[in-house]
């Protein structure tokens, strides 16, 4: 029996190589990609200035100037009509899914909003909205809860707490008290405390003085608080506290209850 050449061998055979060996041709591997991470939560602004971070990086890194850029995210991340969310044009904030993104030099910024656009996309598909529908919440209204879940929440096991407050209070036609919602609506970063001003102003997105929902979304959900927002926990708690851990919160029905713990955690 003849035993089989290699793969090379028989290509150099074919070619009639008799004395001489073909030249083999060699392929570069592929760039490696970079990478962005988008953290839950993060606003389009947010976004788009860890698109100028990590094009700076890889700028240092190539030796070359990456097409993504902060001024082209913002671009076009312009409003649009959203599948799904009505014929209605609409900011995309809400709809720029965080997660981990790979870039290349090449890649475009409408590339990457295409994929985190698709990711949003594929994620909202598996989450079931009969609950909140029977509530007359809009797939918009369970959207924008979400980001008010992940502004609030620290621990995920408050996530659905938070949204059955919110719940709750829309129900009883009380202002929600989102504080997130305002520091949106005014720029005012979590590090920093609000004014009684700020508190008091007429910003849309001051959730103590007005009713309902604030306009939009005030950043980009993950699936976990997104899927919060569509099965808040089945409880009548309508007020909460921030715990002196800063993280975990105390959440009551009663409003007295509320002021007491408010009082001994030292607001």
């Amino acid at each position: 029996m003849k035993r089989a050449l290699p793969v090379l061998a028989l290509a150099l055979a074919a070619a009639g190589c008799g004395s001489s060996p073909a030249a083999v041709t060699t392929v570069p591997p592929p760039p490696k990609p970079f990478k962005i991470v988008f953290p839950e939560g993060f606003t389009r602004a947010e976004m788009a200035q860890r698109v100028a971070v990590v094009a700076k990086i890889a700028r240092a890194e190539h030796r070359g100037r990456p097409h993504i850029s902060k001024a082209g995210y913002l671009r076009v991340t312009g409003p649009r009509v959203v599948p799904g969310f009505g014929a209605q044009t609409r900011p995309l904030e809400g709809f720029l899914f965080p997660a981990l993104y790979d870039f290349l030099p090449k890649t475009t910024n409408a590339q990457l909003v295409r994929a985190q656009l698709q990711a949003f996309q594929r994620e909202w598909a598996t989450v079931d909205l009969t609950y909140a529908r029977s509530k007359n919440l809009t797939p918009y209204d369970v959207l924008t809860i979400a980001l008010m879940v992940e502004g609030e929440a620290q621990v995920p096991s408050e996530r659905a707490k938070i949204a059955a407050v919110i719940y709750n209070r829309l129900h009883a036609q009380m202002p929600l008290g989102i504080d997130a919602t305002i520091r949106y609506g005014l720029h005012v970063p979590p590090t920093q405390s609000l004014t009684q001003s700020e508190l008091a102003s007429d910003s849309p997105y001051n959730t103590r003085k007005f009713l309902g929902l604030p306009p939009t979304p005030i950043g980009n959900p993950g699936l976990a608080a997104i899927q919060a927002a569509a099965h808040p926990a089945q409880v009548d708690y309508l007020y909460f506290v921030r715990m002196p851990d800063h993280r975990h919160h105390y959440f009551t029905s009663s409003y007295q209850d509320f002021v007491n713990h408010e009082l001994a955690y030292g607001y």
